[in-house]
This record gives structure tokens, C-alpha cells and sequence, in this order.
């Protein structure tokens, strides 16, 4: 089964809405690293709708520019790009269709097609939000800067259950950012302070 991972830029209080405001005075070569192990190594993104929008608005023209970052701009225009939306889009990028069919029937189905090849995302909120409620998500990434924005759309919204995840890795980079890791986990038993209690230091023993 194909792995998805998403990465998300994150500040300190949860917003992950509008980075390009926010998060580019921490952008240095360990971050442009992490970023590539994500998109870089996949042969697919998924990708909503507005991320796609803004996506298709910067990266062709970027290529075509030939600036330093015109060979990132090249791997992503190669890559096979799914658009989750409800409209019908007309695509002016190559290698883009729209994701067909409901989203966690379609993309279960796109997870069990043949190979191996990771698929990614970046941005695209609302999909990762109902990817990891169903299950779906095999990693979460997320570049936390040490800031807090203090306005905007966080990552997690109210509900009712709650997600656990597991953190798998962890790195600090000199600028701050916390690069962090998760993927999916089983709740944990059951406990209050009677079990918490005996972790206490025991003070004047």
C-alpha cells in the first residue's frame, strides 16, 4: 500500500494558514532539506484546491524563469499532481487531473494502486484535517516555527474524538524550527492523577 505524508508550516499557537506571511525569515538550507525529503522524493502530491491554485500561480512560472529555484519548480510540474475539489477544474499545469469520486473512497483506492511511490501533500488543510480522521494519513510532518502568529486558521478544529498520533522523529534546526514527525497511534489506556501520582518525585524521602 503507497504511503501518504503531508507537511504543514506550522507556528507555535497552531496556525497553518497563509505561511508565505510569516514563515520565510526561518526558511534556511535544513528546512529546503526537509521540504525536498517530502515533495522531492514523491512521484505523487495531492493537493486541495487552493494550495493547487497557489501552486499553479508561482511554480510554472518559476521554471520558466530558470532562477535558482527553477529545478524544484521543474521536479513539481513532472510530477503526477491529484486536485481534490468538488468544482470541475480546468488545469493550465502539466500532469494535473482531479480526484474523482468521494474523498476517502477515492483516495483508499489511490493508496492501494501498484507500486511503492510515496504521495504528498503540502498545504491543503481541509483534506489533511479528513485524511487523519479516517485514517488515511501515514505521516504528518509539520515545521513548527517558534512564533505565534496569533490570527488564522489552526490545524486541528473542535470535535468530538480525539486524534492520537505518535511522534516518530524530531529535529531541531539553529533557527528554532521544530521539525516534528507524527504518525497515527492507538489511544492510550485509560488513566487520571491516582495513576499519574506514583511518577512524583518523592521529595524528603
Amino acid at each position: 500500500m503507497r504511503k501518504i505524508a503531508a507537511g504543514l508550516f506550522m507556528s507555535l499557537d497552531g496556525v497553518v494558514e497563509a505561511p508565505d506571511q510569516w514563515h520565510f525569515p526561518y526558511f534556511n538550507d535544513e528546512m529546503g532539506e526537509s521540504v525536498d525529503a517530502t515533495l522531492g522524493t514523491a512521484d505523487t502530491l495531492l493537493l486541495g484546491r487552493k494550495t493547487y491554485d497557489s501552486f499553479a500561480g508561482a511554480w510554472p512560472e518559476r521554471e520558466a524563469s530558470g532562477g535558482e529555484d527553477a529545478a524544484f519548480a521543474k521536479a513539481l510540474g513532472d510530477t503526477r499532481k491529484i486536485i481534490v475539489s468538488r468544482q470541475r477544474l480546468e488545469f493550465t499545469w502539466r500532469n494535473c487531473e482531479q480526484l474523482q469520486g468521494e474523498l476517502v473512497e477515492a483516495v483508499s483506492a489511490l493508496k492501494n494502486e501498484p507500486g511503492d511511490g510515496a504521495i504528498a501533500m503540502s498545504g491543503s488543510v481541509s483534506v489533511v484535517r479528513q485524511l487523519l480522521e479516517a485514517g488515511l494519513l501515514d505521516e504528518l510532518h509539520l515545521l513548527v516555527h517558534p512564533l505565534a502568529v496569533r490570527k488564522g486558521m489552526r490545524l486541528f478544529e473542535e470535535g468530538e474524538t480525539p486524534i492520537p498520533l505518535a511522534l516518530i522523529s524530531s529535529r531541531a534546526f539553529t533557527t528554532g524550527v521544530l521539525s516534528l514527525v507524527y504518525a497515527p497511534a492507538e489511544p492510550p489506556a485509560p488513566a487520571g492523577y491516582e495513576q499519574a501520582k506514583v511518577h512524583l518525585p518523592e521529595h524528603g524521602a
